[in-house]
């Protein structure tokens, strides 16, 4: 097994917004593309057939000034779906490794380290944000994403 490169990663990604500013020796970082607030619980049981995805009502950014191109989101504590910019195109001999920014862990909120293999459409997780709350601005680098070669 061996790490890609940051910039071999971002060859197995669509939608990057900045390879200069994302790449870096061994991950690239991931960006915000949306976050959804839960407003319905989903259903998980063993086989997958009654499996439903929690219902989610989209956030939409706000702009603290017209001027601005981006928008912020401003989100009180809670659990919060995010989706990201990049979509991954791993082949199946590689393993992807999703963690949270130190960015978002120093701001006060968090997000599972996860990994998959093979391709995937859109990415998502669920961010916990702690009592005090977080603002997250559209495009912000809240992930970091590491492919191992198998």
């Amino acid at each position: 097994m061996a790490y890609l490169t940051g910039t071999e990663v971002a060859d197995l990604l669509s939608g990057i917004i900045s390879a200069k500013h994302q790449c870096h020796a061994y991950e690239t970082d991931l960006t915000v593309a949306a976050v959804a607030a839960q407003v319905a619980g989903g259903a998980v049981d063993f086989g997958g057939s009654e499996m439903k995805e929690a219902e989610t009502r989209e956030i939409t950014p706000v702009k603290s000034d017209t001027s601005e191109l981006y928008g912020w989101w401003d989100l009180d504590e809670g659990w919060y779906r995010i989706t990201y910019n990049e979509v991954p195109r791993p082949g199946d001999d590689h393993i992807a490794f999703v963690q949270p920014h130190e960015r978002l862990l120093l701001a006060g909120a968090t997000h599972p380290a996860f990994y998959f293999r093979g391709q995937r459409g859109s990415l998502r997780t669920m961010v916990i944000v702690g009592p005090q709350g977080i603002r997250i601005k559209q495009n912000a680098r809240v992930s970091k994403l590491l492919v191992v070669s198998v």
